[in-house]
């Protein structure tokens, strides 16, 4: 500690002595320029003014001359006097003080005055009146010439001393810097050498230190092991190695299943501890060659350069998963551990490391979903495109990375135009794609573990957008669409009271949104589930009412307050009569049973203007506003509400 400070002070120290001769540096520069320029300044002016001396002697020197030898010439060349010494003035009142212009303003109306007298007195020699002649000159032009004459004069003088004065003033400061400069930068020169002594023995011991701060850079904290920007690293070597030997190399990635369970139930010590123990295990049944990475919370992954053949990487994989069997004692505690394990190889499922790591997280969720152990990655475990096997891979790392956003749509009463609500709809502003709407995205959640943290980063996204709204004078109801596997979660209902508490916001202005289908994938569990929502006081949606197969008797005993008509009943319902028929079945069954209806795709006032007539409460569709991000949508509601009585366009 006491070196670090005497080495702060040394640094301290070594640049005030830079910044000390910095600016004596500055300093010298500065005084001189000043120096320079104020000599330069009184210089000029002193010129303009012996200018205008030589000026007015010119001057009169011609108008005497025109008075003996009158022509063109002489009077040219007085012109040319007086022209020079309106110039000389003009350069005083740049250059000079308020004296200066005050003096070449007076000496300029004086010169008018004798102007004036001289083209009389050439007139009057031009006439050969002599008698006129002498008059003007003794009683106009001799009179103000003498008074023009004894101010330039002495101006002149007076200027050209304060010009040899700021000279030598230039030479005193030249002197001064020039013995100054040489002791500064010696003294300057012996403070460097004693600091900069100082700081390079303590960078010595700094760059020990910043040789072991690289490798905590790149190792896990917990358990000492590579971490992902390691991985990477290595994972890029072991390519090109397979490059040049033509061997294939594998990356194993492997999941903990119910590490949650050991964490909720043991605390994150023990948690923390079989981590670490997990990390020794994996790394004591590899090869030294073998890299063992984790990569945060319980994945782990594996490098194997140089393997034999594909093969080579499933057999590591059912010998990682057998050194896993062997139950973990931890304090006493018998835990046993399983793990969900995807492997790829390359070449064959892709050429860069991040490549590689995403088709191994596509088939590690393979092996999640299907229980099997291990997975090895197949196109084939995707029936889509490519690029959807890719999102796969990237989903659950978009999620950590907050690249998952909100774009709302407003709800309006059907009958009044007054906005009743809004429902949240999830996009994914992916950093290559751009934004992609939630049919490319939302399926793949579904499949795997990941539509949990996916629903909880809407349901909080969403709450807290709804208290900025609250805040704002805004007090909208959000509707967020909730999966089957999130409707039939015990754990749903508890996860949602503490996202209300968290931001504040009163539980009748959620509304979870759920499908015909997600309610009858297990009504009992539903019925539990809703059943819990509705004590706290959120609402309950029915979302594209009609697409499913819905039993009435069921309908009739959930606590749900709202109907949706499904867009592709309302879209078609003025041209085609059996979805008029069907958009008016659903809602009179609303209105029967005491539910709010809300028709979903009205866009145009004609479909309005027909829901209106059948006693639906609410629409929603592109005729009303597209879903938009929530600053578009407080701007819009601003806009609509700032309308006096706002009139429905049907």
């Amino acid at each position: 500690m006491r070196g670090r400070t005497v080495t702060r002070l040394a640094t301290a120290g070594l640049a005030a002595v830079l910044v000390v001769l910095t600016g004596f540096a500055l300093w010298a520069a500065s005084s001189t320029h000043r120096a320079a320029r104020q000599a330069d300044r009184l210089s000029g002016l002193s010129d303009a003014y012996q200018q205008a001396r030589f000026a007015v002697a010119q001057e009169v020197s011609g108008e005497r001359k025109y008075r003996l030898e009158p022509g063109p010439e002489v009077r040219a060349r007085y012109q040319q006097a007086a022209a020079s010494l309106l110039a000389a003035l003009n350069v005083v009142r740049q250059r000079g003080d308020q004296g200066d212009r005050v003096l070449a303003a007076r000496v300029e109306a004086q010169h008018t005055r004798f102007l004036d007298a001289t083209g009389r007195l050439f007139a009057a020699v031009d006439a050969g009146d002599s008698r006129r002649v002498l008059a003007i000159d003794s009683g106009q032009t001799e009179p103000v010439f003498a008074a023009i004459e004894t101010q330039v004069n002495d101006a002149a003088d007076a200027h050209h001393a304060q010009a040899l004065a700021g000279l030598r003033a230039l030479r005193r400061q030249e002197t001064s810097v020039l013995v100054a400069t040489p002791c500064a930068f010696a003294a300057g020169l012996v403070l460097l050498a004693m600091f900069w002594s100082i700081v390079v023995g303590y960078q010595r011991r700094t760059e020990r230190q910043a040789a072991q701060n690289q490798h905590q850079a790149l190792h896990d904290a917990l358990t000492g092991l590579p971490n992902r920007t390691l991985l990477r690293d290595r994972t890029a070597q072991a390519i090109r190695q397979a490059d040049r030997e033509l061997t294939p190399a594998a990356l194993l990635l492997l999941d903990l299943d119910r590490f949650k369970d050991v964490n909720d139930t043991l605390g994150h010590h023990h948690g923390d501890q079989l981590l670490t123990l997990v990390g020794e295990r994996l790394r004591a049944t590899l090869r030294d060659v073998d890299t063992v990475a984790r990569l945060g919370g319980d994945e782990f992954a594996v490098l194997l350069p140089r393997i034999a053949a594909a093969e080579g990487a499933t057999a590591a994989a059912e010998k990682l998963q057998a050194a896993l069997e062997e139950p973990f004692l931890l304090d006493g505690l018998t835990l046993e551990v399983e793990a969900s394990i995807g492997v790829v190889t390359y070449p064959d499922h892709g050429s860069d490391p991040d490549e590689l790591l995403q088709r191994a997280d596509i088939a590690m969720y393979a092996a999640k979903e299907t229980h099997a152990g291990f997975v090895l990655f197949d196109p084939a475990l995707d029936q889509h495109s490519p690029r959807r096997l890719t999102l796969l891979g990237e989903l659950r790392h978009a999620i950590e990375n907050q690249e998952l956003v909100l774009h709302y749509q407003p709800k309006m009463d059907a009958h009044t135009g007054q906005i009743l609500g809004v429902e949240a709809l999830v996009r994914w502003q992916h950093p290559t794609h751009g934004l992609l709407p939630p049919d490319e995205f939302i399926p793949l959640a579904e499949r795997t573990g990941l539509i949990a943290p996916l629903t909880h980063d809407v349901l909080d996204q969403a709450l807290r957008q709804c208290q900025a709204w609250q805040r704002a004078g805004h007090e909208l109801p959000v509707a967020v669409n909730i999966s089957a596997r999130r409707l039939l979660d015990l754990a749903f209902p508890d996860e949602v009271a503490g996202l209300l508490a968290r931001w504040e916001v009163p539980a009748r202005l959620l509304v979870v949104e759920i499908t015909e289908s997600t309610i009858m994938a297990d009504p009992a569990h539903a019925l539990e589930i809703l059943g819990r929502l509705n004590q706290m006081g959120v609402q309950v949606s029915i979302d594209d009412f009609g697409t499913g197969y819905s039993s009435m008797a069921y309908l009739k005993t959930l606590p749900v307050h709202e109907l949706k008509v499904d867009r592709s009943f309302v879209s078609h319902m003025t041209s085609n009569a059996s979805d008029a028929v069907i958009v008016r079945s659903t809602v009179d069954l609303g209105r029967n049973l005491g539910l709010r209806v809300v028709a979903e795709g009205v866009e145009d006032p004609a479909t309005w203007q027909q829901l209106d007539a059948l006693g639906c409460d609410a629409i929603q569709g592109y005729h009303v506003s597209r879903p938009v991000p929530p600053d578009d949508l407080t701007t819009w509601l601003q806009q609509y509400r700032a309308t006096p009585n706002p009139q429905r366009q049907h």
